[in-house]
């Protein structure tokens, strides 16, 4: 089997090893994040976020941290919650904290990277949010603010979701027919950005040499651990966004990626700031122009790259100050690990495998009878380049598993 097959199958082999591992992360936090979307309403939300004070920018994160950690979806609630009278502020405080306090995403990073990077993701989460909130405040947009609120001219006989009890959802037939609808709408809305996402984090593993990330990230490799100035971190904490904005792969899909910049030596400000900036991608900032204009699409791009640069190195310099920073040593390469070891992980995946399996039967069950809102026509070039890239990953996983069966047959 020549170099190029030999990578192909171990490429595709990390790939499915990265999803398994995250399996039962995935299927646990979109279950919480299912319940929680049935029990708590947009309506109710807006309701307690029409003002910018303290007490509306605390609830908008924390309706973001119990909420969906799609970008996508989380761009959608934002546009809904704003549009229906909640202040700028805590509208941008929900996005944040959708997009980086979640569970889920706790839960794989923390397979992925490790404990540190749990703590730096949550602490930057409430960071992101604060200097947000100064940026806001320090710009001014209130005249943009006004012409996008006349843009979204929301109507209130629009409002039509219901209020009943979380009682009698939970212990009806048609509650969790409607849990199950949310929790498959879930998998619906993220499922190519993992499927491209991790495919790509195989292939940058098996192909990609340690001599592009030293390239690429000045200062990275395990050589300069330790040794980086502030020129270094600087760099490469700006450079994140730019490898994130080329990826374009949301807030789940990006983890394996960052894992490997990480395995690559690169900072842990680096590699922050790279899990930061899902939603500073080229999608994402289509979605935001198709909804608010390209004014207002263009000064949230503006206020996110400054905020996650600004998170990510302090992020950096307080965890050093501390002596936290994760030490790179190599040892423990995320490819180097045993990815379908039967351990807590593989057990897990079962469990939730069986409760996916009784959910998607619900949904199967009740969709026929259920109308979907879907936001994809906004972003249609968008939506066919994805399915396009998503069947190339998936005929290239399969095209090396299979090499993967010949070969160990052929020994």
């Amino acid at each position: 089997m020549n170099y190029f097959l030999q990578s192909w199958s171990d490429a595709a082999m990390t790939s499915l090893g990265f999803f398994w591992m995250a399996l039962w992360a995935f299927a646990f936090g979109y279950f919480i994040s299912s319940l929680i979307q049935v029990f708590i309403t947009h309506k109710q939300m807006q309701e307690k976020m029409g003002k910018d004070g303290f007490k509306s920018v605390a609830l908008g994160t924390f309706f973001g941290f119990i909420s969906s950690s799609c970008s996508f979806a989380a761009l959608s609630t934002t546009r809904a919650i704003f549009e229906r009278g909640a202040g700028f502020i805590s509208s941008i405080a929900f996005l944040l904290a959708s997009t980086n306090l979640v569970i889920e995403l706790g839960i794989v990073i923390g397979i992925f990277l490790g404990w540190q990077f749990i703590a730096g993701e949550y602490i930057g989460g409430f960071l992101l949010i604060s200097f947000a909130w100064l940026f806001v405040k320090f710009t001014n947009p209130k005249k943009l603010i006004s012409n996008v609120r006349k843009r979204l001219s929301y109507n209130q006989n629009d409002d039509t979701e219901e209020t009943s009890s979380w009682k009698k959802k939970i212990t009806s037939i048609e509650g969790w027919q409607e849990i199950a609808m949310k929790y498959v709408m879930e998998w619906q809305m993220v499922w190519k950005d993992v499927l491209i996402g991790f495919t790509i984090a195989g292939i940058i593993s098996a192909f990609i040499p340690n001599e592009f990330f030293q390239t690429l990230f000045i200062g990275s490799g395990a050589e300069a651990v330790g040794t980086l100035s502030f020129f270094d971190v600087l760099s490469q904490t700006l450079i994140g966004p730019i490898a994130a904005f080329l990826t374009f792969i949301g807030s789940m899909g990006n983890i394996p990626l960052a894992a490997l910049l990480f395995d690559h030596g690169v900072s842990f400000a680096g590699v922050m700031a790279f899990i930061f900036s899902d939603l500073v991608v080229l999608p994402i900032l289509r979605i935001n122009a198709k909804y608010y204009g390209w004014k207002m699409a263009l000064y949230i791009m503006a206020l996110l790259l400054t905020c996650l640069v600004a998170t990510s190195l302090v992020l950096h310099y307080s965890f050093a100050a501390f002596d936290l920073l994760p030490n790179f040593s190599g040892k423990n390469s995320i490819i180097k690990q045993d990815m379908f070891k039967l351990d807590y992980g593989f057990v897990l995946n079962i469990i939730f495998l069986f409760i996916s399996g009784i959910l998607g039967l619900l949904w199967w069950k009740s969709s026929s009878n259920m109308q979907h809102e879907h936001e994809s026509n906004d972003v249609s070039i968008t939506q066919w380049l994805m399915r396009i890239i998503s069947f190339l990953a998936f005929f290239w996983l399969i095209g090396g598993v299979i090499i993967k069966i010949i070969g160990i047959n052929a020994s």
